[in-house]
């Protein structure tokens, strides 16, 4: 028999294929505990409702995507390499998880611009925690000039945003690539000690 956690990645790893293929508003219930091999009614005992199974799928791939960053960056000594590793892997993920690609293409209010209106902003938040901790150790170290990391971190989170939409979502492609290469040449470029 398997144990609740267990079960309930299960639930939500298959909810997320499902969510991904469908999106939100064509998926039903019951095309998930189909999937799943379990009744409606079961499926209810690990969620209220759709959208309640909804968010609670969407903020776990979001962890595992946070998960995927964070272990991108472990090991990495250079803060310069590491805040690199961070910022390419955040923005490369959905090229390999198709899954929540499908998902933020179904649903691009995913990522919204404005932090009242994201239901996973605490997710986000500490995603953005992680790429603070890396310009405060830049800083630390005397390779990022001091600034103000509060104000950097949001406005690096925005334009990540940004291009999570534009490469994903409008599907610009090369475009895209030479803009974020350019951004991350300024970016590091404007941290950097002279």
């Amino acid at each position: 028999m398997m144990d609740k956690q267990k079960r309930t990645e299960q639930i939500l790893e298959t909810s997320l294929t499902v969510f991904a293929r469908y999106g939100f508003k064509k998926t039903t219930v019951e095309d998930i505990a189909g999937e799943l091999g379990m009744t409606k009614g079961n499926l209810y005992l690990y969620a209220k409702n759709k959208r309640d199974l909804y968010i609670r799928t969407v903020a776990f791939g979001l962890k595992r995507w946070q998960q995927s960053v964070a272990r991108a960056v472990e090991g990495i000594d250079d803060v310069v390499a590491q805040f690199q590793a961070i910022c390419r892997t955040s923005y490369g993920y959905l090229a390999q998880d198709e899954d929540m690609r499908n998902i933020v293409i179904h649903d691009p209010a995913v990522f919204p611009l404005y932090p009242q209106e994201d239901p996973f902003y605490q997710i986000n938040l500490e995603s953005m925690e992680m790429v603070k901790a890396i310009i405060c150790r830049g800083i630390d170290e005397a390779i990022f000039r001091p600034v103000d990391v509060d104000h950097l971190t949001a406005y690096i989170y925005s334009v990540y945003i940004m291009f999570i939409h534009k490469r994903y979502v409008k599907l610009e492609g090369k475009t895209t690539e030479g803009m974020f290469e350019a951004a991350m040449d300024n970016l590091l470029n404007g941290l950097l000690v002279k």
